[in-house]
C-alpha cells in the first residue's frame, strides 16, 4: 500500500469512528448495515469481481450465518463461537456449491446459484421447527466483548468497525497473495491460466468459498443488529441488491464493493423526500452509471484521476518547453 492510499485509510477510518457520535438511532442504524452488506458484498466481489464466478447466491450464505448465529445465541454458545461456525459452515457449503462452477459458466452457473438461492429461502420458510418459518426468530442477545455489551447502537456499531477492517485487511491480503493472482488469472483466461501452472479446479472451489465465507460472516453480525429475522431477507432480491453493490461499485475493484454498498443502502433514504418518485430516480441514476461507466464508481474515478495526471504533466511540460 502506498503512503497516499495509507494515509487515506487512516483518515477515512478516523472519520468512520467518529461519524455515529453525531447521529441518532436510526442513522446509526443504516450505517451498521451498510457495514454488514459491505462485507456480503465483499465476499461476492471476490468470487466474481477476482475469479469470474458468477454467483446469485450470496442471500442464502448471508441468511445461512444469521440463523446459525441466531440458533446458537439462543442456546447460550458466545458470540464468537457463533461467529466463526457461521464462517466455517458457509465456507463449506461454498466449496460444494463451487462444484458446478466446475461444469458450467456463465448464465449457465447464474442459473445453478438461483436455484440453491431459492432453495435454501425454501428451508427458511418450511422448516418451522427449526427457523421458525415466516414467524421467524427473536430474542436473541447482542454480544459482550470483553465486559463491554454492545446492546447500544454506537457500541454494536463499532464492534461492526472492528469486525469490518479486520475482514477487509484478511481480503486485502488474499487478493495480493499468490491465490489472489491465481483468481484474477482464472476470470481473465481459464485456459491461459491452466497452462500456466494454475489448478483451475482448486482455485474456483476456494473463490466461491471463501465468497461465501463472508457472506455467512456478515449473517453473523447481520442477526444481532436487527434482532430479528425472517425468510424475506434472504431473497433472490436480496442476492440482485449484492450484485448490484460490486456492479455499481466497480467489480474488482478492493474499494469497489463498499462504495457501492454505501450506494445502494443510503441513496434510497436521502432520496425519499421525494415520495414516490424516489424508485424511479434511484434506478434511473444505476442505469445511467452502467451505461456510461460500465466499471462502476471507481472505474468512474479512476478515469477522472488519470485524466487530472494527464492534465498536470502536460502542464508541466509545457512549462518546460517555455522555459
Amino acid at each position: 500500500m502506498s503512503k497516499r492510499a495509507l494515509v487515506s485509510t487512516i483518515l477515512a477510518l478516523a472519520v468512520l469512528i467518529a461519524l455515529p457520535f453525531g447521529l441518532k438511532s436510526y442513522g446509526i442504524y443504516l450505517l451498521t448495515l451498510w457495514l454488514v452488506y459491505s462485507i456480503a458484498a465483499m465476499g461476492l466481489n471476490l468470487t466474481l469481481g477476482y475469479a469470474g464466478q458468477v454467483s446469485l447466491a450470496q442471500a442464502a450464505f448471508l441468511g445461512i450465518g444469521a440463523y446459525t448465529t441466531a440458533l446458537m445465541l439462543k442456546a447460550g454458545v458466545p458470540f464468537f463461537v457463533a461467529f466463526g461456525a457461521s464462517g466455517v459452515s458457509c465456507f463449506l457449503i461454498g466449496l460444494v456449491l463451487g462444484y458446478p462452477a466446475l461444469r458450467v459458466q456463465h448464465h449457465f452457473l447464474a442459473f445453478v446459484t438461483l436455484a440453491f438461492n431459492a432453495l435454501v429461502w425454501l428451508i427458511f420458510r418450511n422448516e418451522e421447527w427449526l427457523t421458525g418459518g415466516t414467524y421467524g426468530l427473536l430474542n436473541f442477545p447482542r454480544p459482550t466483548v470483553f465486559g463491554i455489551d454492545t446492546a447500544s447502537p454506537i457500541a454494536f456499531y463499532l464492534f461492526s468497525l472492528a469486525i469490518f477492517v479486520l475482514l477487509a485487511l484478511a481480503l486485502w491480503w488474499i487478493v495480493r497473495s499468490p491465490w489472489g493472482r491465481a483468481f484474477q488469472a482464472l476470470r481473465e483466461n481459464p485456459v491461459r491460466a491452466n497452462s500456466l501452472g494454475v489448478d483451475i479446479r482448486t482455485m474456483t472451489l476456494l473463490a466461491f468459498a471463501t465468497g461465501s465465507a463472508f457472506g455467512g460472516l456478515a449473517g453473523s453480525l447481520f442477526a444481532p443488529l436487527v434482532e430479528f429475522i425472517d425468510p424475506m431477507s434472504f431473497t433472490l432480491n436480496t442476492s440482485l441488491m449484492f450484485l448490484l453493490m460490486v456492479m455499481v461499485g466497480g467489480s474488482g475493484s478492493f474499494a469497489g464493493p463498499i462504495v457501492g454498498a454505501l450506494l445502494v443502502v443510503l441513496l434510497p433514504e436521502w432520496l425519499r423526500f421525494t415520495e414516490g418518485l424516489y424508485l424511479i430516480i434511484y434506478a434511473t441514476l444505476v442505469i445511467i452509471l452502467m451505461v456510461y461507466c460500465p466499471t462502476g464508481l471507481m472505474g468512474l474515478y479512476e478515469r477522472a484521476a488519470t485524466h487530472i495526471r494527464a492534465r498536470v504533466e502536460s502542464r508541466r511540460e509545457l512549462k518546460g518547453d517555455a522555459a
